[in-house]
């Protein structure tokens, strides 16, 4: 069971007014080479710039293999477990997909990476359904630029 549902609760409306503010940030998460041959298993995406270190070493710019950019993006799931609050009532919470989702910087094989997340908008769209927006930088530690930023959507359910 993921760790986020043995936080205690607040009320929508306490959720609702973290609208603007940084909620926090992950803890650091290992991109190693076990993880990323793992994930490009799961993918069947077995360009040599993910799963052959030397060669991706001798032809890329890059000097190792790198993480796809799909695998640092499913990071958010864990990374959201450990930062965001739960909401009082909740019955279930679903994606609902990202407005913005931009791949700026590769996340070399060996680095670590976590999660800032800002809310940006939680508003009630039907009585029991809220639609949330959270500003997510996921920065890749000793490294200026970030992994990627995105606006992830999210629909929160009630009973």
């Amino acid at each position: 069971m993921n760790e986020v549902w043995k936080k205690p609760p607040i009320s929508l409306e306490a959720y609702q007014a973290m609208v603007g503010k940084e909620i926090g940030v992950s803890s650091w998460h290992l991109v190693d080479q076990p993880r990323i041959d793992t994930y490009a298993d799961v993918i069947e995406d077995h360009q040599f710039i993910h799963v052959d270190p030397e060669r991706a070493k001798k032809e890329t710019a890059f000097g190792t293999t790198i993480a796809h950019g799909f695998l640092t993006m499913s990071l958010l799931s864990i990374m959201s477990y450990e930062v965001m609050p739960v909401i009082a009532g909740t019955t279930m919470g679903v994606n609902y997909g990202f407005d913005k989702l931009r791949f700026i910087s590769p996340v070399r094989s060996g680095k670590r990476v976590r999660g800032r997340f800002v809310l940006a908008e939680a508003k009630l769209r039907k009585p029991n359904e809220l639609q949330s927006r959270t500003n997510v930088t996921v920065e890749i530690e000793g490294e200026d630029r970030p992994a990627l930023v995105a606006d992830w959507l999210g629909l929160i359910y009630f009973a």
